[in-house]
C-alpha cells in the first residue's frame, strides 16, 4: 500500500474494458449518451463495431442489454449511478437479474463525488442493487483495484453492478494488491477501533486512522470492495475484540455497507457497537466544492476521526484535523 499522498490517474476504467475486449470477443458496450463521461470513448475508438450507443433511454438499454445476453454476449452497460439504478429498475430486475443474465451495469458518479445535486446523485444505488437476488455489488477504491476487478467480474456467473468514480482515480495500492471478488483486506490491524469502508472512502478512512494512531488510538482497516457477497470472515476478525466498529460510505447509511455490516454483526452474535459514517436519510445539496459536500454530511476525515475516538472510550474533545483535502485527487471535481 502506497503513503499518501496519492498519484492519481485518469480513465482506468476505460483502458480496462479495450484490454478485456482484445481477450474476449463476446464483450460488447453500451453507453446511455454518457461515453467519454465514462471512460468508453476509448472502448468505441478501438471496437467501433462493439459498441452500441443507446442514447438517453437507460430502461430500453437495460432491456437491450438483457437481450444482448441472451444471444450469448457480455454487455458492460455505461451511465451515471443514478441513471443505471433508479430510472431502469424495473427493467434490471425483470431483464437481467431474474433471469440471471451475465451483464454488467457499471454506474459512475457515486454518492456526493458529484455537484449535481439529488438528481445526480446516487446516494441509494447501493442498497437498491444488494437487495436483488442474484446481483453481486462492488465498489471499488483505486485505479489498482479498477484493473484487477474487470477481468475479474467478467469471469463470473449472473449480473454485476460496478460503482466507480470518474474523473482523477488515485492510486492506493501497489501492483502486488490482490483484489478478489467477495474479499476484503484487513489494512492495518487494531484492537481498539475497527474501521470499515470500501470505495473512494477509502483514502479518507486511512488517513483518519493516521490520526487516531498518532494520538494513541490502536485503530484498524478494512477494505471491503465487495459489498455483496460481503466478506463475513474479514468483517468478523477486524470486529471482535474491539470496542467497536465504524463503517464509513460514500452512500446513504440505510442499506449500504453499514447494513450489511450490520447484519453480520447482529447474526454472528457478536455484541459489538456499530456506528455508521455516511448519508443519514437525507437527500445532499449540490455544490462545486467535494470537501464542502464531505464536511457537510458528515462524510470527512474529521467525522471518522471523532467517530472513532468516542467509540474508543477516549475522554476531550476528538484530535484535530487539518482544513478539508484541495480539489484534486478522489475529491476531484467530477
Amino acid at each position: 500500500m502506497r503513503e499518501a499522498p496519492y498519484p492519481t490517474v485518469l480513465k482506468p476504467y476505460g483502458r480496462a474494458l479495450v484490454d478485456l475486449a482484445r481477450e474476449r470477443e463476446d464483450v460488447v458496450c453500451l453507453s446511455g449518451d454518457l461515453t467519454r463521461q465514462c471512460e468508453v470513448d476509448l472502448f468505441q475508438e478501438v471496437f467501433p463495431e462493439r459498441f452500441v450507443h443507446a442514447g438517453m433511454a437507460e430502461a430500453n438499454m437495460m432491456s437491450m442489454a438483457g437481450a444482448l445476453a441472451r444471444e450469448g454476449l457480455q454487455p458492460w452497460v455505461h451511465t451515471f449511478g443514478v441513471f443505471a439504478t433508479r430510472r431502469p429498475y424495473d427493467q434490471i430486475v425483470n431483464a437481467i437479474a431474474y433471469p440471471n443474465l451475465p451483464v454488467r451495469i457499471v454506474g459512475f458518479m457515486p454518492g456526493v463525488s458529484t455537484p449535481g445535486g439529488p438528481s445526480h446523485q446516487a446516494i441509494e444505488d447501493v442498497a437498491l442493487m444488494r437487495a436483488l437476488p442474484n446481483m453481486t455489488v462492488v465498489d471499488v477504491a483505486d485505479a489498482v483495484e479498477i484493473r484487477q476487478a474487470v477481468p475479474l467480474l467478467a469471469d463470473l456467473p449472473g449480473p454485476v453492478y460496478l460503482r466507480l468514480k470518474r474523473g482523477e482515480i488515485p492510486v492506493v495500492f501497489e501492483d502486488d494488491h490482490a483484489f478478489r471478488v467477495g474479499g476484503g483486506q484487513r489494512l492495518l490491524t487494531g484492537g481498539e477501533v475497527a474501521l470499515l469502508t470500501g470505495g473512494m472512502m477509502l483514502p479518507a478512512t486511512l488517513r483518519a486512522a493516521a490520526v487516531l494512531r498518532a494520538h494513541g488510538v490502536d485503530a484498524g482497516v478494512a477494505n471491503l470492495p465487495t459489498v455483496k457477497p460481503l466478506d463475513r470472515d474479514t468483517v468478523l476478525g477486524a470486529a471482535l475484540g474491539t470496542r467497536g466498529v465504524v463503517t464509513v460510505e460514500n452512500h446513504s447509511v440505510i442499506g449500504g455497507l453499514g447494513s450489511a455490516v450490520a447484519e453480520v454483526l447482529a447474526e454472528a452474535g457478536a455484541g459489538v457497537p456499530l456506528r455508521r459514517i455516511g448519508l443519514r436519510d437525507t437527500f445532499a445539496e449540490g455544490s462545486k466544492s467535494g470537501p464542502y459536500l464531505f464536511e457537510k454530511y458528515g462524510l470527512s476525515v474529521r467525522e471518522i476521526v471523532r467517530t472513532g475516538w468516542e467509540l474508543a472510550g477516549r475522554s476531550g474533545p476528538a484530535p484535530e484535523v487539518r482544513a478539508p483535502e484541495p480539489e484534486s485527487g478522489e475529491y476531484a471535481p467530477v
